[in-house]
């Protein structure tokens, strides 16, 4: 079923403020903390530094009337850094590939900083900055085989 969450990027400390946001919402995570660790390697990746590794690249934490919030930990040694304007997405999680397209085609239009929905290895991804500075992200979840 189609979701909405909020995404949340941190400068390394994620998983201090998730841990935070689990007392004050008395929540569990929606599914483990996954690592920047557990990655699997892709051509042309460049190694991770070793505290990297430990960084949080996803969390989940359902909060108030069935919104989750979701994080990631930004790495400077990738070039990557918080500031002021991409520290929260909007995260939807269309029902199908079809939907993500036809809504990352609509609000991409006049944006910048677009990454078109494609295949990674959790999913179907994108993100954009529409034309009014909001950040979104698309994510069709792969479906567990049985």
């Amino acid at each position: 079923m189609a979701s909405v969450s909020i995404y949340l990027n941190f400068p390394g400390n994620a998983e201090e403020a998730f841990n935070f946001y689990k007392k004050v919402f008395k929540t569990e995570f929606s599914t483990p903390i996954m690592r920047m660790g557990d990655i699997p390697m892709q051509p042309g990746m460049p190694a991770l530094a070793e505290q990297d590794k430990k960084k949080v690249m996803h969390v989940a934490l359902p909060i108030l009337g069935g919104t989750q919030i979701m994080a990631t930990d930004m790495l400077e040694s990738m070039g990557q850094k918080l500031i002021e304007g991409n520290n929260v997405t909007i995260s939807l999680n269309p029902d199908t590939k079809a939907d993500a397209d036809r809504i990352y085609k609509e609000l991409s239009q006049g944006g910048k900083d677009t990454v078109a929905p494609h295949d990674e290895f959790w999913g179907y991804w994108g993100t954009c900055k529409d034309r009014f500075g909001v950040r979104w992200m698309f994510n069709v979840s792969n479906q567990p085989q049985n």
